[in-house]
């Protein structure tokens, strides 16, 4: 098997979370790799959590259609990409995580799945009904964030 070249980001896609379950065998993550892999599909972020003993792969991917289709056909269990949404939390800050969370859950949106990616971004998965209410959170967080970070410069 030769290293594929990467290929750059579709430019009319977003990044989607690539949600796989996995089956109960040792090379599964290998399989799930490889096959993203030598699609050019690149991990931008993201793992795998087992619960129940059911292993479930949760990864940001440049292009969640593509994934799909390399996907198709591994053996793997049930694959599917999702919008997701993305911010940031001042990580020199304790208790950004609850402030952030608390927005959230003020504004109805029940997170079901978060992780980083590789630049230190936090990705929220949530249900597609709380899509806009999360964004909308996610907006005025950003513009509040913005605002104090501008403060201490000036300060």
């Amino acid at each position: 098997m030769s290293i594929p070249t990467p290929r750059p980001a579709p430019r009319d896609l977003a990044p989607q979370d690539l949600e796989v379950v996995l089956p109960d065998r040792p090379d599964a993550l290998a399989v799930l790799g490889e096959a993203l892999g030598d699609a050019g599909v690149s991990l931008e972020g993201g793992g795998v959590t087992t619960v129940g003993g059911r292993a479930v792969a949760h990864f940001l991917v440049d292009d969640g259609p593509g994934a799909l289709a390399a996907l198709a056909g591994t053996g793997l269990g049930a694959a599917v990409a999702r919008d997701v949404v993305t911010t940031r939390l001042a990580q020199d800050v304790p208790g950004q995580m609850g402030a952030f969370a608390r927005r959230l859950g003020a504004a109805g949106v029940t997170v079901r799945h978060l992780y980083s990616d590789h630049d230190g971004n936090l990705v929220l998965l949530v249900a597609d009904d709380d899509l806009p209410a999360c964004r909308e959170v996610v907006r005025a967080w950003d513009a509040d964030r913005a605002a104090g970070e501008a403060a201490r410069r000036a300060g």
